[in-house]
């Protein structure tokens, strides 16, 4: 019998691959690890598109902080290089020259402003796998100085109670700060001041008085009293009918001339209306050395009627009053003042200054102030002196009459404040070592508390300062 030898292999035959593709298609382990890596890279791809982001932005806040200062510097008007190689420069020191796109520059005789556009292609390392291979860097900033074409009227209180605590000579010093820090060379032919001190009235002088529908009573003094009515209005009109206010002293005690002896007539030294021609509005002036010399004459007088120091410092805002400082012939620079409400170009401002509160106010009754007697009378003695000498005690109310009680005056000052406001005429108040009714007053006439300064002695330096300081103002705008 034949024997055959058989031989086995001990190795398993390969699986087809189609069949192990099957087996791995049905295998369920591993599945979470997939997920995990796939998520992990899209979260890698998501932080870099955030690292994208803080890089354009960090780079965006240079470049503008950059364009800010460029052009802050290159808009000062005390600069005198080029505007637009200043801006440049910043740029070029920053190591950003290139990113500049380009530099505008307009100027006038009171103004400069400064535009700077900027940018930069920055390359992007993660956004180009979304197919966002770049960003753009914008930066764009725009800054103007500009000195307004500005009006002034400063109302300064030159009452009896401006003797106490050397209140006067803080007065003078205070305006002199104020004139010096606001008429500056750079400033010609744009900045005017008005001055406009008071008592118990305002004298506009002779020139103006003329201007005016006023039938002249006398030559002593140029005050003129209004009608209730008239402190709704910011105007001084050139038509309507005004009084000649009366020229007389409301003293008690005689001053020592006498008529007879002088031989001419205006002899009592403090009068409701002041009398001296340093003590007379002065319109329209950029002299500031004249400015200052007539300030400096001040002297304190008789009492105080806010509202009427108020009210013409407003009407010398109002643009009807162009027409009576073209005829009174003013500066050549300023004959195209006071501007239209509506001119952007102008800032018109009042400075209202006082150290007290309104008082009551009296005339002379009309039956003894009728012709020109009487008007020489008055002017040679004070009101209260006489009549104590001649005129029984219980016939003396008829003599004279209630113009103003305090309460009216403050009234009436309000008035005129809120039209001024209405017009868009900025009001600073200073209230001088007053009392809390007198400094409500003031507050109330302001064109906004922080508008509103309550001072004690030097103090008032600082204030004026402060707001001579509002006139000149470097802004960014963009």
């Amino acid at each position: 019998m034949t024997m055959r030898k058989t031989s086995h292999s001990s190795e398993r035959s390969p699986r087809p691959l189609p069949a192990l593709l099957r087996r791995f298609a049905r295998e369920e382990d591993g599945l979470v690890t997939l997920f995990a890596i796939l998520m992990i890279l899209l979260m890698i791809l998501l932080g870099g598109v955030g690292v994208d982001l803080m890089r354009h932005e960090r780079e965006r806040s240079r470049v503008q902080a950059v364009a800010d200062r460029a052009v802050l510097a290159a808009a000062d008007l005390d600069q005198t290089l080029s505007p637009e190689a200043v801006a440049r420069d910043y740029f070029d020191k920053a190591g950003l020259a290139e990113y500049v796109s380009s530099v505008t520059v307009e100027e006038g005789l009171n103004y400069r402003r400064v535009t700077v556009d900027a940018s930069h292609t920055l390359n992007t390392m993660f956004m180009s796998k979304f197919g966002q291979d770049s960003l753009q860097v914008p930066a764009k900033s725009q800054a103007e100085e500009k000195v307004s074409k500005v009006e002034i009227s400063m109302v300064l209180d030159i009452s009896g109670s401006m003797r106490e605590n050397g209140k006067m000579a803080n007065l003078h010093d205070a305006s002199d700060a104020f004139i010096d820090t606001v008429i500056k060379p750079e400033n010609a032919d744009l900045i005017s001041i008005s001055v406009v001190p008071y008592t118990a009235q305002v004298n506009v002088g002779q020139d103006i008085m003329n201007e005016l529908n006023v039938t002249q009573l006398h030559s002593f003094s140029h005050c003129v009293d209004f009608d209730d009515s008239e402190f709704d209005l910011t105007a001084i009109s050139q038509t309507r009918s005004y009084e000649h206010m009366q020229h007389f002293e409301a003293g008690y005690s005689w001053n020592g001339y006498d008529r007879e002896n002088t031989g001419r007539y205006d002899n009592i030294y403090n009068p409701g209306c002041p009398k001296q021609s340093y003590e007379e509005v002065a319109a329209f002036s950029q002299n500031a050395a004249a400015l200052k010399a007539r300030i400096s004459n001040f002297q304190p007088r008789a009492n105080t009627a806010i509202h009427l120091g108020m009210k013409w410092g407003v009407a010398l805002l109002d643009p009807s009053f162009r027409a009576i400082n073209q005829a009174i012939g003013g500066e050549a620079a300023f004959q195209d003042r006071p501007a239209a409400y509506d001119d952007i170009e102008t800032l018109k401002t009042v400075i209202l200054m006082t150290d007290g509160v309104n008082v009551t106010t009296r005339r002379i009754n009309p039956q003894v102030y009728a012709n020109i007697d009487h008007y020489r009378h008055w002017s040679d003695y004070p009101f209260y002196w006489w009549l104590n000498r001649n005129v029984r005690s219980s016939e003396q109310y008829r003599w004279y009459y209630t113009k103003y009680t305090a309460s009216r005056a403050d009234a009436l000052l309000d008035n005129i404040c809120d039209a001024a406001k209405a017009k868009g005429i900025v009001i600073w108040s200073i209230g001088f070592e007053v009392t809390d009714h007198g400094a409500s007053v003031m507050k109330n006439c302001a064109s906004s508390d922080s508008h509103f300064f309550r001072v004690e002695g030097v103090e008032i330096v600082s204030a004026f300062e402060a707001i001579a300081r509002q006139i000149n103002q470097l802004r960014l705008t963009q």
